[in-house]
């Protein structure tokens, strides 16, 4: 059976539609093509004639012209649009005219970086110049580092082979930074939060070192749909950008579904498993030999995923045509999975969002989503595996009962009408600040009233010599006085500078992560699951003293949920706005919190499986947080029990709604609800960033929180449990038997700009 078909079969089948929430036909597109531009090299229209290309996609001969023109330019197209050439094309270009021009390439991941350098050495092959590209991480053997340094013209690496590996150690690379032309990043939208908070710095770093050789870079970057592609680069890299995002692309039609799996018990919210749907549509997809890949979240979802579909395909398709893919699988086992998508020997593929960014797997005919991955580009992403570029093509996303998954599933306009998802970064995190202030003093002596992206720096270079850790010199210089390297003490991924490691026991000892301190306390206390790469740990003991964590590997059916003792001050407000009977601030605060007890929430259907107590001690960090207060309630009077619902359901809500719109982990903020707040003197609730300094998460709520106050009313009014549940303001338990009507009219205050309704 043909994919038209199985549609068909689909669209008449009773049991199938009761569940479809919307079915989105985009029609196909022909591609818009233009002549090579006036300007290109003879040799490099040669080289794409050899590969088959007669003519180049709209987008890519209007980057060619831009980035020709000196311009700096955001790339923002579907997936298998040819963005590589987008980049590819002007950097061959100016080394063929200059070979002396050098240019630096940053993936965020090495799968990437390896898929970008196969297509990119064919080209160079079809050139038959000596143009040398070479990739430069942690696997590149010692021998070869110095041949990278004295001839590479492409430098292929990623931001924290930059940060630590390059950077700190210019003066073995100065040909490659006397001639830099071009900065090429791939995937923007991954440099978001505390990540991308450090890349903008380790920029900041890069540029500062090309002055010091006299070279200026453009920067040529590509990103997924987002809501600020512009700004973001522009932030990153505190330059101005034009955005192209008009794809010259063809594409074929494409049905995108959405599909909300049946509920088992109503009055507590509780739907069939995403994952027990998937496995029925995904079966269907194979054993009509339409070729899929099925996206999870975890590693463990894509091993049990994989055991039911090899099961219930029995017979019909061999087993080893229905692969799994993950971190974890060695890397030619990934390379012999992605060439069997390609050439059709495999017919299946689970996987976690690790296929989700641009390699190279062929044309797929159906996607089915597992839950929704967090993020609006990541559904789109995920979605471009399949119907790459022509042919008919379907993408299926099932839904959790979660908060977030149940909004998107339910409200299909704000999906598919535009993308409110706005990636932030906040490079002045003083935390974050500081460490690359370091890093760029070992790096290149301070000049006096030299800044370095804020007007403070000067300040702060004092402060560090004042801490012994500069020397500050008789002609206003800043000298790095330490023997130590600061940036092998500084990860990429994390805020704080203590950081807790986290070490797996089941082996061998083996670090396999690490978190800041005040995370530590509710994610690697006893006794809690720890998840990473979608494996799960279970935490056996946690050494604050020396920050370590060690954890074990287990197998079990949920996660857990610490609870804190929050007491939480404002220090300083910077923003305010009074509207009726509610006040919104953004400010300072200071948080005082103590673990208490932990509970066992099952996967799915969010059941409390038990609960146990936290032993450790109070800890306290200063970051920026967003509050709204209701400086007045409604006139029937609502008892402090009440108040204290409605309050806890708002909190729970603003949790979940949150991470919609600022692209971030629902574990990056922590909401806090106080009866009476001692700086409002009024019901107030709290939204803060969890990391010290704040990375931009609470700025951004306060500016867009019209739209969220707005969604969070929609998610309660929307939802058909009668008192509360996972999907809305949280269980009855949690919130008490008014909790959900409490809520709702609190809700219905801010949306009326403070006046009671």
């Amino acid at each position: 059976m043909n994919i038209d078909l199985l549609l068909d079969e689909w669209k008449r089948s009773e049991s199938f539609m009761q569940n479809v929430t919307h079915w989105e036909v985009f029609p196909g597109q022909q591609a818009v093509y233009a002549d090579f531009p006036a300007h290109m090299d003879r040799r490099l229209i040669d080289s794409l004639m050899k590969k088959g290309i007669r003519k180049l996609y709209s987008h890519q001969a209007e980057a060619f012209t831009r980035v020709k023109r000196g311009e700096n330019v955001v790339v923002v197209t579907p997936t298998a649009s040819g963005k590589t050439l987008c980049y590819n094309l002007p950097v061959l270009d100016r080394i063929l005219q200059d070979p002396s021009a050098r240019s630096l390439y940053l993936f965020p991941t090495k799968a990437l970086s390896q898929d970008q350098m196969k297509e990119l050495h064919e080209t160079v092959e079809h050139l038959e110049q000596n143009i040398k590209t070479f990739t430069y991480d942690g696997d590149t053997p010692v021998t070869a580092r110095q041949t990278i340094r004295q001839a590479g013209h492409i430098v292929v690496t990623n931001p924290d082979m930059l940060h630590s590996g390059i950077l700190p150690h210019h003066t073995k690379w100065v040909k490659l930074f006397e001639n830099l032309a071009f900065v090429v990043i791939d995937e923007i939208h991954m440099y978001r939060g505390v990540f991308g908070s450090h890349v903008a710095n380790v920029i900041r770093r890069l540029k500062r070192i090309c002055k010091f050789y006299g070279s200026r870079p453009q920067f040529i970057c590509c990103s997924a749909t987002i809501a600020n592609p512009r700004e973001l680069a522009q932030e990153l890299f505190d330059e101005e950008f034009v955005l192209l995002d008009r794809s010259g692309a063809p594409r074929g039609e494409r049905h995108f579904i959405f599909y909300n799996p049946p509920v088992v018990n109503r009055q507590l919210g509780i739907r069939r498993s995403s994952l027990l749907e998937s496995r029925k549509i995904a079966t269907q997809l194979l054993t009509n030999d339409i070729q899929t890949i099925v996206f999870t979240k975890s590693r463990t979802q894509v091993e049990v995923l994989l055991t039911y579909l090899q099961e219930t395909t029995k017979g019909v398709i061999p087993r080893q045509a229905v692969r799994g893919y993950r971190g974890g699988y060695l890397p030619n086992e990934r390379r012999e999975i992605e060439r069997g998508l390609r050439n059709g020997e495999v017919k299946g593929v689970v996987s976690t969002n690790a296929l989700e960014l641009g390699i190279d797997i062929g044309s797929l005919e159906a996607c089915v989503i597992t839950g929704y991955p967090g993020a609006i580009a990541s559904v789109w992403q995920q979605a471009g595996r399949a119907g790459r570029r022509q042919g008919k093509s379907v993408t299926v996303l099932v839904a959790s009962s979660s908060p977030l998954d149940q909004y998107i599933i339910q409200h299909p306009e704000y999906f598919f009408k535009g993308t409110p998802e706005h990636a932030w970064v906040h490079p002045e995190n003083l935390i974050i600040l500081v460490d690359h202030l370091k890093c760029a003093a070992y790096e290149l002596p301070f000049e006096a009233g030299e800044t370095f992206g804020v007007a403070t720096t000067e300040e702060i270079l004092d402060f560090l010599a004042e801490e012994r850790i500069l020397n500050k010199a008789k002609d206003g210089r800043y000298y790095w006085m330490s023997d130590s390297l600061p940036s092998h003490e500084i990860s990429l991924r994390s805020a704080a500078q203590e950081n807790v490691l986290v070490i797996d026991m089941t082996e061998k000892n083996r670090v396999i992560g690490e978190t800041d301190r005040f995370s530590a306390l509710t994610t690697l206390h006893e006794k809690a699951i720890y998840i990473h790469e979608g494996v799960q740990y279970q935490v056996e003991r946690l050494d604050l003293e020396n920050g370590k964590a060690f954890v074990r590997k287990v197998d079990c059916d949920y996660y857990t949920d610490a609870e804190l003792a929050v007491n939480l001050r404002v220090l300083d407000e910077f923003r305010g706005e009074q509207e009726g009977c509610i006040r919104h601030g953004f400010g300072e605060v200071m948080v005082n919190a103590l673990p208490t007890i932990y509970k066992k929430i099952k996967f799915d259907t969010h059941e409390n499986l038990g609960w146990g107590q936290i032993h450790l001690p109070e800890t306290e960090i200063h970051t920026l947080s967003y509050w709204i207060a209701f400086t007045e309630l409604p006139k029937r009077e609502w008892s402090k029990e009440e108040v204290e619902s409605g309050l806890i359901g708002l909190a729970n809500l603003l949790k979940g709604v949150a991470p919609l719109y600022l692209m971030c982990a629902p574990g990056d903020i922590y909401v806090h609800p106080q009866v009476k707040a001692p700086h409002t003197k009024a019901p107030t609730v709290f939204l803060y960033d969890s990391y010290p300094g704040g990375i931009g998460l609470a700025d951004t709520f306060y500016r867009l929180r019209q739209q969220i106050f707005q969604t969070a009313l929609e998610m309660v009014k929307d939802c058909p449990c009668e008192s509360g549940c996972p999907s809305c303001v949280g269980p009855k338990e949690l919130v008490g038997e008014s909790g959900k009507e409490i809520t709702r009219e609190l809700l219905q205050i801010v949306a009326h700009e403070g006046v009671m309704v």
